[in-house]
């Protein structure tokens, strides 16, 4: 079957399933379970009503218990086990090994600089685009053209960048960009930039700075307009410039939204996997623990200091997104 018809089949399945299920649901609630009719209607119809949006949650449920719960909990049991030996149970040996490699090590320093780059680059350039693109004419043009990278998929990006980096021979001519413009400014032969040790993390970290700041403009665009005009004429009227009421009056009362956008981002960059895999796969001192997760798994095939990373990447993202779920809570109140 044509992968573009087997796509189609699958939305339109799937979508016929979810609207078949919520209806047969409603008809099994409403006509055979507690049907509207008889002395006890009144009571019938307050106990569907307290079913139903249980039932409507059911599939959401199931699947997060089966796909996110399940597997949570098998992780954590088999980073306790030895594959070799059966999957008997060893206690912490696999975290005490884990933390002997100098590579968990390499991703953990790795992760930590992309925590301290990614999320902040990506948010003041968001910030920076929501602020500009409301002050022009074309700014919706132009928050189109930022925020198009949020469409691609990591390793569609991953692809992208690689072919900005690359490098041809000294006497072949340069597709990469950034070797074109290298060597026509300075002579030098080209460079193989993400083999370069230290530098060749940011040239990866630039990939999804690209990506989010697209992501990080939209919800600051919406959250500056939000922000009451009685503020800023209030600021105006006491001669403060543009970067006054930008720093000391807008920033201010945004800042909830970006403290939450900053740590959305911060959550993608400790699970980020796709552009390391892609671009480098974790050589030339480029491991992160995701990658660093895959190579144990599936290359080393060892379950249990696979697993235990896992857990790791699970610990570093929980307190993160508990407070980013609260943070957002706040905001709708």
């Amino acid at each position: 079957m044509h992968p573009a018809l087997q796509g189609l089949l699958t939305i339109v399945i799937g979508v016929g399933a979810c609207l078949s299920y919520f209806w047969a649901s409603n008809q099994f609630l409403d006509r055979v379970l507690f049907p509207a009719k008889g002395p006890n209607a009144g009571r019938n119809i307050n106990r569907a009503n307290m079913i139903r949006p249980w039932l409507f949650l059911f599939p959401a449920l199931f699947a997060l218990t089966l796909y996110l719960a399940y597997p949570v909990f098998e992780t954590l049991r088999l980073s306790l086990t030895d594959r070799d030996q059966g999957g008997a149970f060893i206690g912490l040996a696999n975290y005490t090994q884990m933390m002997g490699e100098s590579k968990f090590w390499e991703a953990m320093g790795n992760n930590m600089l992309w925590l301290i780059v990614v999320p902040a680059l990506s948010t003041a350039f968001g910030l920076l685009a929501a602020q500009l693109t409301d002050r022009i004419s074309w700014g919706n043009i132009a928050k189109s053209l930022i925020f198009m990278p949020m469409a691609i998929s990591f390793v569609g990006a991953a692809v992208i960048w690689k072919l900005v980096y690359d490098a041809r021979p000294p006497d072949a001519e340069q597709i990469g960009v950034l070797n074109a413009i290298y060597v026509s400014l300075t002579g030098n032969d080209p460079q193989q930039w993400l083999t370069i040790p230290f530098w060749n993390n940011f040239f990866l970290m630039i990939v999804l700075v690209w990506i989010q700041t697209g992501f990080a403009m939209v919800i600051l665009s919406a959250a500056l307009r939000g922000i009451p005009e009685e503020t800023v004429e209030a600021a105006i009227v006491d001669g403060a410039n543009p970067f006054q009421i930008f720093f000391k009056i807008k920033v201010p009362q945004i800042m909830p939204t970006i403290m939450v956008v900053w740590t959305t981002i911060t959550l993608v960059v400790l699970k980020i996997f796709d552009i390391v895999f892609a671009m480098t796969n974790g050589q030339w001192g480029t491991q992160v623990l995701a990658n660093y997760m895959f190579d144990k798994l599936f290359r080393a095939n060892d379950w249990g200091v696979g697993s235990a990373s896992a857990i790791v990447i699970m610990l570093l993202v929980t307190p993160i997104l508990v407070w980013n779920v609260r943070q957002a809570r706040k905001e709708m109140r």
